[in-house]
């Protein structure tokens, strides 16, 4: 679980698909492909949650679904657990508080820190652009990293 059940959702956006094959919620999703921003069902609002190297690309939003790859001949999605499907629309949170693990490996924030987004859209408080940060600031941390790992974090992307 990658996102804790107290959170605020002030803005989400529903317009954009993500092709990835599988993505856990809480991670920042940037654009991939840009769409005309006119039509809700464009084909070209891509995000994606794959990022190698995180320098110039743009955030769209915190994913807030957990994008899976299932047969629905066999099985239906979980809508308990909050499942889309490979290529469906998902929900992005633009403006907003979450408490989340998905924090890069080795960094410990602070409270107040600014947050930026690494390495598959995880939290970083390291905002030198480059092969580990996107240099791109996503929002504030409210606190520390507690003992299971979390971290809650005030998300505003503009």
């Amino acid at each position: 679980m990658a996102l804790k059940s107290d959170r605020i959702e002030a803005y989400t956006d529903i317009s954009y698909f993500c092709n990835d094959a599988t993505a856990e919620r809480g991670v920042i999703a940037v654009h991939s492909t840009g769409g005309s921003g006119v039509a809700m069902d464009d084909s070209l609002a891509v995000v994606t949650t794959v990022i190698a190297n995180p320098s110039g690309t743009r955030p769209a939003g915190l994913l807030l679904n957990d994008v899976v790859s299932l047969d629905l001949t066999r099985q239906h999605i979980n809508w308990h657990r909050n499942e889309v499907q490979t290529g469906s629309k998902v929900t992005l949170l633009r403006q907003g508080q979450v408490t989340t693990n998905s924090v890069v490996s080795g960094v410990a924030p602070t409270i107040g820190q600014d947050a930026y987004y690494g390495v598959n859209g995880k939290l970083t408080n390291v905002s030198t652009v480059g092969a580990t940060s996107s240099g791109v600031k996503v929002g504030r941390f409210l606190s520390v990293l507690d003992a299971d790992g979390y971290i809650k974090v005030d998300i505003n992307i503009t």
